[in-house]
C-alpha cells in the first residue's frame, strides 16, 4: 500500500488506494502515522484523517466502471506551515462549489465536500482526461508545532464529525447495497416475464421483491387498462383485499390519495399525522403507519400508481427507498408498454393472417382463365386498392355461344366483403336456369341476401350480362351498377338499366334492356375504381375519358386480352404512381372473328 517515503525538509509520502471502500480506513491510517512523525497537534492529525477519509469514499464511490481496476494515488507533505493531501481520482469530476452548504439528511450529495471544506482551509479541484486531482491544504497554527494539546471541547466535535462521517460511509454503503437489491430482482423478473408474459405474476413478484427491499409490509399496484380511464388493480399484497376501479375522470379528488397522486404527477404520503382520508379506498389495505403513492408515467400518459405501507413501523421512506420505488415503477411502466406492444404485434398479425384468408377468397372467386365464345374473346382484370376488396368477376359459360357475365362490387373492405362475394358468386352460379334472365336471376339473389346485407348494413352493386354470340343478343339488368360501355364503330353507347343495390330493399324489382351486337361490337363492364381513379393532382380518370379511350382502342387493337393489357397501362399512366383509392376491376368482351 505504501509506495514511497520520502523525509528531506518538506517531508512527503505516497500512497495508492485500491478501489474498494474497505481499504479507505487502512489507507487513512497510514497517513495519520506519517503526519503524527511531524509533531502534528491531535486537532490537525484529525482533521487530515477525516478529509482524506471523505476524499477517499468519493474517489471509490464514484469512479468510472472502466477505471475500477486503477488505484487512487494520494500524494502526502508536510513542514513547518502546511500540510498538503493530493487525492488522484478517476471519476467524471464535479463541479466545487466556493461554500458548499449542509445538505438535508434525505439528500443523497453534498455532506462530503461540507465536511472537507469544513475541515481544511484550502480546498480545489482540478479535472483532468482521465484523472482529477483534489488539493487539500491544513495551514499548521503556531506553537502547535510543539505538541500543544488541543482542547476538549474541539476535539469533542471532530469525534462527533469523524462519527458522522463514518455514518455516511455506512448509509451510502447500504444504498449501494440496495442497488445491488433492485438491480437484481429486476434482472430476475424480468427474465420470468420473458419466459410466461404473465404481467400479472411477474407484477406481483416484482412488488414482493419491493417490500424486502424497502422494509415496506404491503402494496397495491393499478395501473390504467389499454383503452380504458380507470386505475384497475392489477396487484395488491393482501389478495382477500377487494377493491374496485378508480375513474381517472374524478382525478385530483381529495378522498383518494392514489388519484390526486395521478393527478399531480407526484407522490402522496400518509402518515399517523396526516392520515388517509376516512372514505379513501386505501383504508381496505391493512392500517400504515407510514406510507406513499407514486403514480408512474410512460411519456405524458398515465400507466398506474403505486402504493407501499408500514403497519408497525413509524420511520417514514428514506430517499434512498424512495428512488428504489422510482426505479421498480420506472421499470414496470416499460414492461407494461412492451407488454401492450407484443399484444398488438400479436393482433397485427391475426389480422394479417385473417387478410391472407380473404385475399385466398378474392383469388378463388375469379375465373382462372376465362372460355371463348364463337369469334369473340373475353378478358378480366381485378385489383385491389388494399390488401382485400369486394370486386369481382366472373363468366359462366352456358354453352359454346353463350355465356352470362357478371360483375360486382361489395361494398367494404376485407372479410366480410370478401364473404358476401364468395356467397353472391354460389348464388349466381347456383341458378343456371335463369341464367339469361338476369333481372329475375337479380331478384332471386337480392332476397337470398337481403337479411344477411341488412343486419350487418352493407350491400352490393351488380351487374349482368347475358350475351348469345350466335343471335348476337345481348341482355343486361344491374342493381345499382355502373353503366356498360358498348363499341360498334366510332359510336360508344352506355347501358345503364334501373335497378336499386342489393341490401337495401328486400322486394326489389329489376329490369332488362335487351341490344343486338352488331359488327366488330365490344362490351366493356367494370366497376367505379375505373372513372374515379386519381392522379398525383387529385383529378379524375372520369367515365368521359373511359368511354374515348374504350371508343378509340377498340379500333385499334384486335383481342380482347390486348384491350385489358391498353386499359390497365392507360389507367397506371394516368395515376402516376398515386395509389388507387377503390378497387379497379372489369371484364370486357371483343369480337375477334370478323
Amino acid at each position: 500500500m505504501l509506495a514511497s517515503l520520502h523525509v528531506p525538509s518538506s517531508a512527503t509520502i505516497e500512497l495508492s488506494l485500491a478501489c474498494d471502500i474497505e481499504q479507505v480506513r487502512p489507507v487513512a491510517h497510514a497517513a495519520r502515522e506519517f503526519l503524527a512523525t511531524k509533531n502534528l497537534s491531535e486537532e490537525e492529525l484529525m482533521a487530515c484523517e477525516l478529509a482524506l477519509v471523505e476524499a477517499c469514499n468519493n474517489a471509490v464511490l464514484y469512479a468510472l466502471p472502466s477505471r475500477l481496476l486503477d488505484p487512487i494515488e494520494i500524494d502526502l507533505s508536510c513542514d513547518d506551515s502546511v500540510i498538503e493531501i493530493n487525492i488522484h481520482d478517476h471519476t467524471t469530476g464535479f463541479e466545487l462549489p466556493p461554500i458548499a452548504e449542509l445538505s438535508s439528511p434525505e439528500s443523497e450529495s453534498g455532506r462530503g465536500v461540507f465536511i472537507i471544506q469544513s475541515l481544511m482551509d484550502y480546498v480545489s479541484y482540478a479535472t483532468g482526461s482521465g484523472e482529477n486531482t483534489l488539493v487539500l491544504r491544513k495551514f499548521r497554527a503556531r506553537g502547535q508545532a510543539k505538541g500543544e494539546t488541543i482542547p476538549v471541547a474541539k476535539f469533542n466535535e471532530l469525534k462527533n464529525k469523524l462519527a458522522e462521517s463514518e455514518l455516511i460511509v455506512n448509509e451510502m454503503a447500504e444504498e449501494l447495497s440496495s442497488c445491488y437489491e433492485s438491480l437484481s430482482a429486476i434482472f430476475r423478473s424480468g427474465a420470468e416475464l420473458g419466459k410466461t408474459n404473465n404481467l400479472q405474476n411477474f407484477s406481483r413478484s416484482l412488488c414482493e421483491d419491493l417490500l424486502q427491499i424497502t422494509s415496506a409490509d404491503w402494496f397495491l399496484l393499478r395501473i390504467v387498462p389499454k383503452g380504458e380511464t380507470t386505475l384497475s388493480v392489477l396487484a395488491v399484497s393482501s389478495p382477500e383485499v377487494r377493491l374496485n376501479s378508480l375513474s381517472t375522470a374524478a382525478a385530483g379528488t381529495k378522498v383518494s390519495a392514489e388519484l390526486k397522486a395521478a393527478f399531480y404527477r407526484k407522490d402522496v404520503t400518509f402518515t399517523a399525522e396526516t392520515p388517509l382520508d376516512p372514505n379513501d379506498s386505501l383504508q381496505a389495505m391493512p392500517p400504515a403507519q407510514v406510507g406513499f403513492v407514486h403514480p408512474f408515467y410512460f411519456a405524458e400518459t398515465l400507466i398506474g400508481v403505486l402504493t407501499l405501507g408500514k403497519t408497525s413501523r413509524a420511520q417514514p421512506f428514506t430517499a434512498a427507498q424512495v428512488n428504489v420505488v422510482h426505479t421498480f415503477a420506472d421499470f414496470l411502466a416499460i414492461q407494461i408498454i412492451n407488454a401492450r406492444l407484443h399484444e398488438e404485434q400479436i393482433n397485427h398479425r391475426l389480422v394479417t393472417h385473417e387478410l391472407e384468408i380473404a385475399q385466398g377468397i378474392q383469388r378463388a372467386l375469379l375465373p382462372k382463365k376465362l372460355p371463348r365464345l364463337c369469334g369473340f374473346g373475353l378478358a378480366g382484370y381485378c385489383e385491389s386498392a388494399r390488401h382485400v376488396g369486394g370486386d369481382f368477376y366472373d363468366v359462366v359459360l352456358i354453352n359454346d355461344h353463350s355465356a352470362l357475365l357478371i360483375i360486382a362490387d361489395v361494398m367494404g373492405k376485407g372479410v366480410p366483403a370478401a364473404m358476401f362475394a364468395a356467397m353472391l358468386r354460389s348464388i349466381l352460379r347456383g341458378a343456371p336456369e335463369l341464367a339469361n334472365q338476369p333481372a329475375a336471376l337479380l331478384s332471386r339473389v337480392n332476397r337470398l341476401l337481403f337479411e344477411e346485407l341488412s343486419n350487418v348494413d352493407m350491400f352490393i352493386t351488380a351487374q349482368l350480362a347475358f350475351v348469345d354470340v350466335q343471335t348476337r343478343e345481348l341482355v343486361i339488368a344491374s342493381a345499382g351498377h355502373c353503366p356498360a360501355l358498348i363499341v360498334c364503330g366510332k359510336t360508344t353507347e352506355a347501358v345503364s338499366p334501373e335497378g336499386m343495390p342489393l341490401g337495401i330493399l328486400q322486394e326489389t324489382l329489376f329490369t332488362e334492356l335487351r341490344k343486338t351486337l352488331p359488327q366488330n361490337s365490344h362490351v366493356l363492364l367494370y366497376t367505379d375504381g375505373l372513372p374515379e381513379a386519381r392522379n398525383l393532382a387529385g383529378q379524375f380518370f372520369g367515365q368521359e375519358r373511359l368511354a374515348k379511350w374504350f371508343c378509340e382502342s377498340a379500333a385499334s387493337v384486335n383481342t380482347a386480352e390486348r384491350l385489358k393489357d391498353s386499359l390497365v397501362a392507360e389507367l397506371s399512366d394516368f395515376q402516376q404512381h398515386a395509389a388507387p383509392g377503390d378497387d379497379q376491376t372489369f371484364l370486357i368482351l371483343a369480337e375477334e372473328n370478323f
